[in-house]
């Protein structure tokens, strides 16, 4: 199976068109999960970690999800691996020391007050990893299906992003919002009746899972995370979504998989996640310190 996946250009090089933009830029990297068999030893979503053996597997034992779990069983919940990253294949990570591997866990159950599982991150070195754990636990229980991602390989491809719309000055989106300044440079903009539409869903930001990148307003407002040690403003890490692409996002579709992403729905979604229903995660880190505590957001 080819895993290589290409983000075809984008319809517009909107630097040429606004260039107030072109300071905005920020690479990310869409990672294109996809059906596969990864091993400890590869980047993936949903797949096999390398944890150390002697290592206690996390558990959640928050009370919060013993009401939904009792008529299966109490008690603590093992977490389940969401995407384990090496640094190799997604070089915006920004470990700590050596460490050269991300993963990321989370409780199968939504927690109050926001609706959403709570997540873990360990950052590793591979080659202190020699004896590796044979199988993670299996949660007793998950509040839903769609906490429990399908194992994947990763084709991870690196973008550029920009703002969302309402990350930018009252001006600019002003401008992105008038007719005449797409049709003055030419541009076929068909969102006639909402011009700063074609913007936000074809020039801005990737959908699906990415590290980096830009916030994906649209639940809320854009909302500030700051570091709980050290004030810092907090920085986009990884995007946990619950589709790769949308009726709205259909340009963002890789080359190799248009055949198929009209036809067969699986395809926009590989893992199979649903997180709050249909929304995505994205995971905070302080960029001062990857030794901080993370933080997350539903959107």
């Amino acid at each position: 199976m080819n895993h290589i996946r290409t983000t075809p250009p984008r319809p517009v090089d909107v630097t040429a068109l606004f260039p107030q933009l072109a300071p905005l830029a920020r690479p990310a990297i869409r990672l294109h999960p996809r059906p596969g068999a990864p091993s400890p030893h590869d980047s993936s979503v949903g797949g096999p970690l390398l944890w150390p053996a002697d290592e206690p597997w996390p558990y959640c034992d928050d009370e919060s999800h013993g009401a939904v779990a009792d008529e299966w069983r109490s008690g603590p919940i093992a977490m389940v691996p969401v995407a384990q990253l090496y640094v190799r294949d997604a070089p915006l990570l920004r470990p700590p020391g050596q460490a050269d591997v991300l993963q990321v866990l989370w409780c199968p159950f939504e927690h109050e007050p926001d609706d959403k599982p709570p997540t873990a991150l360990f950052w590793r070195t591979a080659a202190e990893v020699t004896d590796i754990l044979a199988a993670a636990p299996e949660p007793a229980a998950v509040e839903y299906d769609g906490y429990l991602p399908e194992p994947c390989v990763v084709a991870p491809e690196q973008i550029t992003e920009y703002p969302n719309p309402m990350d930018l000055g009252k001006e600019l989106q002003r401008q992105l919002a008038d007719w005449s300044s797409w049709q003055a440079a030419g541009v076929d903009n068909r969102y006639v009746l909402a011009p700063d539409e074609f913007y936000w869903n074809e020039l801005s930001l990737a959908p699906g899972w990415k590290v980096g990148g830009w916030p994906p307003w649209g639940l809320t407002d854009p909302v500030a995370r700051f570091c709980t040690v050290c004030g810092a403003g907090m920085s986009p890490l990884l995007t946990i979504a619950s589709n790769e692409w949308g009726r709205s996002s259909h340009s963002w579709v890789p080359y190799e998989d248009r055949s198929l992403a009209l036809s067969d729905p699986q395809v926009a979604n590989p893992p199979q996640v649903h997180v709050s229903r249909t929304n995505h995660l994205q995971l905070y880190v302080c960029p001062e310190s990857p030794g901080h505590p993370h933080t997350d957001l539903i959107q």
